[in-house]
């Protein structure tokens, strides 16, 4: 039977299952609708996509570094109870190893980890434990050196905050002081010329409104700019910041005593940017009760 774009819209309305997934089970089943609800939810899809819906901002930050390569990868989960699981860990760490050989966050999700895709593997864990969980994203740097920091760790490797770096040289405690480093301070960027300009005229921009309010004359406005400006890319830029290990000097400069040069860097941080619905117990409780 020739499954059609309707039937496939169907059974996600009825199942909340993937576009994939709905048009797998309608294959596998002929067609029959009733047969290929059943067919979901024996392979634990459609319950998977009930909690869909649900927001996933906890889990686990994985990183992983060797031979040169380094990558960062976050998986969410709905409770930080799950990231404490064990059968989650396991999951996570096998999905970092397989971060090693891709280069993106879809490569990732559709990469072979054990027989099946990442994507599917994480919605089968779904199933099995029963929280909605996704793979958000992964970040990979490449370089001469690589070092990796995991502040908040709560296994080996894994943890609430994942900081990669690369590096030339051959320094690696050095290395890996850095990402201590960038795991406190969070900078926007490794350099100047890094930064994201819009950033830069949008801060220039600020700073320019709050001098003209001093009433000064545009002559001395401009230089008060300038210096300014220079304080704010001192404390986003990574090269610029003071170091947390030795405040009297640069990141920049602590480096070039260690004999490297920091090239690249990625920080992840569990949940960041996810907007979290704030329910305070007692009206938990109530909305429980029906109060």
């Amino acid at each position: 039977m020739a499954i059609t774009a309707s039937m496939v819209k169907e059974l996600r309305e009825q199942t909340g299952a993937g576009m994939m997934d709905a048009k797998k089970a309608l294959t596998e089943t002929d067609g029959d609708m009733e047969a290929a609800v059943d067919w979901l939810r024996t392979k634990g899809l459609a319950k998977a996509a009930k909690k869909s819906g649900r927001t996933a901002a906890e889990g686990l930050v994985a990183v992983k570094a060797e031979n040169g390569t380094a990558v960062a990868v976050e998986v969410n989960s709905e409770t930080d109870f799950v990231a404490r699981n064990a059968e989650f860990q396991e999951m996570v760490g096998k999905i970092a190893d397989t971060a090693m050989g891709v280069d993106s966050t879809e490569a990732l999700a559709s990469a072979d980890m054990g027989g099946k895709s990442v994507a599917d593997t994480v919605t089968d864990k779904v199933a099995t434990i029963g929280e909605n969980m996704s793979l958000r994203r992964m970040a990979k740097v490449s370089g001469q050196n690589v070092a990796a920091y995991v502040h908040g760790a709560i296994t080996e490797g894994m943890g609430k905050i994942g900081v990669i770096v690369a590096f030339d040289g051959d320094n690696v405690e050095f290395g890996r002081q850095v990402a201590m480093h960038i795991a406190a301070t969070n900078p926007a960027s490794l350099s100047e010329d890094d930064l994201d300009q819009a950033l830069v005229e949008r801060e220039k921009q600020v700073l320019t409104e709050q001098a003209r309010e001093s009433g000064k004359p545009d002559a001395v406005i401009e230089k008060m700019i300038v210096g300014r400006m220079k304080k704010y890319f001192e404390e986003v830029t990574l090269l610029n910041q003071k170091f947390v290990m030795n405040p009297d000097v640069t990141v920049g400069e602590a480096a070039k005593e260690a004999g490297i040069s920091v090239t690249a860097y990625a920080r992840v941080e569990v949940g960041e940017g996810i907007e979290k619905a704030e329910e305070d117990f007692a009206a938990e409780v109530a909305k429980t009760m029906g109060g």
